[in-house]
């Protein structure tokens, strides 16, 4: 068997155990509860993190959904209900619910969706593993009390996979199973990505090793005063099944200056973090 091939079955025996460990959530809905969407919020908190940074991105998720247009989209869809859940994660046996599936219907349940991700603890913890986090969204949704029109897993963080296997190969685990991936690479802090790696930026990265199926885009966030609105934004479009015109930061319009010439290297973190360990 090849790398490849035993590394996806590595990740789908994970995925396996991971749907046993998955809390059981929506269990007072019936069996298979038909909604417009389900997304899983997969939020890194690595130790990159700092505590001012977690804070803003935990108060940019509440507000976006107390929003108008939040509300719009979910009352927009066909069946006008979704199911959401809000995950944190670092290393890839770290994964956090700070609020398990929840329907929402109306601006009523998405305010109290974002009453509890504020009165929530926040902490960082240790490691970056985006692998981790695809995995344990795939058993989530596999597992939850819900038939979604459309499947999401929405990753947000501020560096490269480097923990926990292949990115691209949990990557397309997820998009097997018909579960679109979209990314929100957080750029607001210089990443020295490049040291000769054949890669350009976490952008780049995302687009090329982390999101995929029909559709997915990655909005990057290049300054914190810019996460709220990306985040109200991402939550709109993925909310409303839509993606990104080209002429705004969608994965069509990536600016061409960060794109080379070869292939991104999907284990970019990986290789760094041992780079550093060897120091």
């Amino acid at each position: 068997m090849t790398y490849h091939g035993s590394m996806k079955a590595f990740l789908s025996r994970f995925v396996a155990l991971a749907m046993l460990l998955v809390p059981a959530a929506g269990q007072v809905w019936a069996q298979d509860r038909q909604v417009d969407v389900e997304l899983v919020l997969a939020v890194d908190v690595s130790g990159s993190m700092r505590d001012h940074e977690l804070a803003l991105q935990r108060r940019g998720y509440a507000e976006a959904f107390r929003t108008k247009a939040v509300h719009d989209a979910i009352a927009g869809g066909l069946i006008g209900e979704v199911a959401v859940t809000y995950v944190e994660w670092a290393r890839v046996d770290l994964q956090r619910v700070i609020v398990p599936w929840t329907v929402i219907s109306d601006a009523q349940g998405a305010n109290a969706f974002a009453d509890r991700l504020e009165q929530a603890p926040i902490a960082n913890m240790r490691n970056t593993s985006i692998t981790g986090a695809i995995l344990y969204g795939i058993a989530a949704i596999e597992e939850n009390a819900f038939e979604g029109l459309r499947r999401v897993i929405d990753i947000s963080g501020d560096g490269p996979n480097n923990q926990g296997g292949r990115v691209d190969l949990a990557r397309d685990e997820a998009v097997d199973r018909g579960i679109v991936i979209n990314g929100l690479p957080i750029m607001a802090e210089p990443w020295m990505g490049g040291l000769g790696f054949n890669i350009s930026g976490l952008d780049v990265y995302y687009r090329d090793c982390v999101i995929g199926g029909p559709g997915a885009f990655l909005l990057p966030v290049r300054d914190w005063d810019e996460f709220a609105e990306a985040v109200r934004r991402k939550i709109v479009l993925e909310l409303a099944g839509k993606t990104p015109p080209d002429d705004k930061a969608g994965v069509r319009a990536m600016p061409v200056h960060l794109i080379n010439d070869g292939p991104v290297d999907c284990t970019i973190g990986e290789r760094l973090r041992g780079i550093r360990e060897l120091r």
